[in-house]
This record gives C-alpha cells, structure tokens and sequence, in this order.
C-alpha cells in the first residue's frame, strides 16, 4: 500500500509511521508490517532492499539457514530502536503434499505423467498441458482456449483426491494412487548465484543509519563462530553507507595531502604548509559541532559540506600566511609579520567567509521540499567557516609565529637566475657582445 501525504500535513514521519504500528497492533496483533522505501533516490542507494537494516544468511543447508536466522532475529529484537523486525521470506507457506503411491498406480494402469497433468490442469488451467486453438472462419482470427475449473469447486483436500487421473475415465481418482495431506514449503526461494538465502530485515526509530549499522553488526559478532559453509552479512543501505563515508574519508585526506605538497611546492617549505594546514582541524571541529548541534548526522552532503569549508580555509590561510612570510623576510620578525598580516588580510577573509555563510543559510534551513537531504551540507559548511574564520584570525597567526620564529630570511632558491637565491650566478643575465 502507497500513502502520499498532502503537502500541508507537517509530522515527524518516524512518529507518524510508531503511531500507526500502535493502532495497528491492537487492531490485528497478528499482523505484521514493514515500511519500504518509496522514493526513487531511497531504493537505488538500498540496493534492492526493502528496509535500511538488512541481515543475510546464506548457505546451501536450507534447514540450517533458518535456525541460524531466527538466532539473528532473536538478537536485533533486543535492540530496542529497531522496528518490524522480521525475516523476509516465508518458509511456511501452506501447501499440499502428494505422494504417489507408484506401485498402486501401475495397477491401475497409470503413469506420473497422466497424474501430473491432470493435477495441473485441474488445479491451474489446461493452458499448461494442452494446446486448444479455436478458428473464427469468419473473421480469419485463432483464439487459444483454455479451460479452467472454478476455484470454489477446487476448495478442500477431499475435492483434490476426486480429480480424475485418466482421459474420459471418471476412475481412479487421484486418492486411489496418491496419499493427499497439508503441509508447508517455502513461499520462496531467494539464492545468490546457487546458495541459498534468507533475509532478516528491520526499520529504524529515530536512531541514524551509521550508530544502527555498528550495533547490528556487535550482534552479529555475538552469534560467536559460525557452521561451515554459512555466512552471515548485512547489506542494502548500510553497506552503501560504509562504502560511501570510507571513500569519503580516503577523498579527504587525499584532498589534503595533495594540498600539502602544492602548499611545499609553492612555499619550498614542508613548514609553510604545515603552518597553512592548521587551520584544518578547526574546520573539520567547527563542522561536526553544528552538525551534532542541530540534530543532523554525519552523512554525503555533510562530508562535501565539511570538505568545502577546508578549501575556503585553506584559501584564506595561503592568503594570510603568503603575505605574512613576504613581510618576515623584510623585517626578520616573524610575530610582528604575523600582526601585520592579519591587520591587512582581515577584510578580505572576513568577507569571503561571511559571503560564503550567508549563501548557506536558506540550505542550511531545510526549507522547501527536500530540504531535510540538503539541510547537512550547508550547516556543515557553515559551522567549518565560523571555525576556520576565528582560526585563521587568531591560532594561525601564532602557529606561523612559533614555526617561522626562527627561521633564515635567505632564499632557499636553487636557480642560479633567481636574484634573490644564494647560488646567483650575474654573467647568465649579461648580454652576450655583439659581432
């Protein structure tokens, strides 16, 4: 069942989705439920999963699977903010047994194939044993016929044994060479190339996807070793989460290692961009802060949030640090360098920032339809700036203080072109004499 709810009718959807749970458990007790992704975006990033939470065990030992399964579900049911906990397949589904007595059968003349289709035809259609075309001469048209018996004339064990097994004869009967009972077979059968699978799935209450992921997957552990040839896994949404955060947090520090040695390349000094990188950390703090403060979570639009603000950071840093290192080599003092820099940089960098904060805001709202997906990036982005801002004002200038304190002002230049390099060599600038 789809629900659309109107746009004017505002409610927190995990509330809306434990009230109905509520109802519905006095209701039908004996109904059980599971809300599924609905959103396009939702069931891409799922992979085919039907809850955020889903846990497969797998292994060619069908019976094996279930006990193991049910053990899973005993231990995330004592997780308490998991919801519609349950195992995805149906391995009772209710079935009929019919097992063919085949030396009775041959008594009577009668073969497994004259048993089976006769079933299959009484039960389902003659479509599947028996072609029938009827011509309308007139019109030139075939029409495939097929003839059906009505399900409530097809409705007890005892109508299933009065099938006839043999063409136009009313005896025997499919009781005369078969013993017919209920029983249970699996509803379905779900494998992974040719093993075997069951699912146990669960929905989420109020909790982030990355805090649920880590405890399901200490309950996994818990289960302690396990049999040959089964396994236990989570997949769906939480295996995208983890791969998405990992490449992430690779990208990051990628980002700022390749920074480094730009930094060292255009400075020729690993200090220098240690100075410029200091400012890294209060980024990353100043994001996670707003982030944890209003209520949101660390997820791929609060990550490029946070990797934004570390390169307005580090643009203005190289702009603080390129003029205060001019100004060193001038004056020899690294401190006074350091004041005069911030004095003269601190219009610009403010401006920057505030320019930069003030964009994010109406993200940073939530507002509009999706807001809530969005909403991370600009808090993110705006909590880093705020951070990196009063960093690059204040603990920068003194880390470039300390670090540059007692530093050479020679040039540590190797072109023999360069003026300002030691190892300047006059005669290359000469004008070579005329002839």
């Amino acid at each position: 069942m789809q629900v659309n709810l109107k746009e004017d009718y505002k409610v927190n959807l995990d509330n809306l989705k434990e009230r109905f749970r509520n109802a519905m458990k006095k209701e039908q007790p004996s109904v059980q439920l599971s809300f599924e992704p609905i959103e396009l975006t939702d069931k891409i990033l799922s992979q085919g999963s039907p809850t955020p939470v889903e846990v497969v065990i797998s292994g060619k030992n069908k019976p094996q699977n279930i006990q193991w399964a049910f053990k899973v579900l005993d231990k995330l049911k004592k997780i308490n903010y998991l919801r519609d906990v349950q195992i995805g397949q149906s391995f009772k589904y209710p079935a009929i047994n019919i097992d063919i007595d085949r030396v009775r059968a041959a008594e009577l003349g009668v073969s497994i194939n004259d048993v089976s289709r006769s079933l299959v035809a009484s039960t389902s259609s003659s479509r599947y044993t028996e072609k029938n075309v009827w011509l309308d001469q007139k019109a030139g048209l075939s029409y495939a016929v097929q003839v059906e018996i009505p399900e409530y004339q097809m409705a007890s064990l005892n109508d299933v044994r009065e099938i006839p097994v043999m063409t136009d004869k009313a005896r025997p009967v499919l009781g005369d060479v078969a013993n017919v009972t209920a029983g249970t077979t699996y509803g379905e059968n779900d494998d992974i190339g040719a093993i075997p699978i069951l699912t146990v799935t669960a929905n989420l209450n109020n909790i982030d996807l990355g805090t649920a992921n880590d405890d399901v997957q200490k309950a996994i552990t818990s289960l302690g070793k396990l049999p040959r040839g089964l396994t236990v896994a989570t997949r769906g949404l939480t295996q995208t989460l983890t791969d998405t955060l990992d490449s992430l947090q690779s990208g990051l520090l990628v980002a700022i290692i390749v920074i480094f040695l730009m930094l060292a390349a255009n400075f020729q000094s690993f200090k220098m961009s240690f100075v410029v990188l200091s400012t890294v950390p209060a980024v990353l703090f100043g994001s996670l802060f707003l982030v944890k403060l209003t209520g949101a979570t660390l997820n791929l639009q609060s990550y490029m949030g946070m990797i934004m603000s570390v390169g307005v950071s580090i643009s203005n840093a190289v702009l603080l640090i390129t003029n205060a290192e001019e100004l060193r080599k001038h004056n020899g003092d690294a401190l006074k360098s350091a004041r005069e820099a911030v004095a003269l940089r601190i219009r610009p960098i403010l401006m920057t920032s505030l320019a930069m904060i003030v964009g994010m805001i109406p993200m940073a709202s939530g507002l509009g339809e999706g807001g809530d997906q969005t909403s991370p990036l600009g808090r993110a982005v705006i909590g880093g700036l705020f951070a990196s801002t009063f960093a690059a004002l204040l603990i920068l200038p003194l880390v470039f203080a300390w670090v540059q304190g007692n530093a050479s002002t020679d040039s540590v230049s190797l072109d023999p072109e360069d003026k300002e390099s030691k190892f300047y060599i006059p005669l290359h600038h000469h004008e070579q004499p005329q002839k």
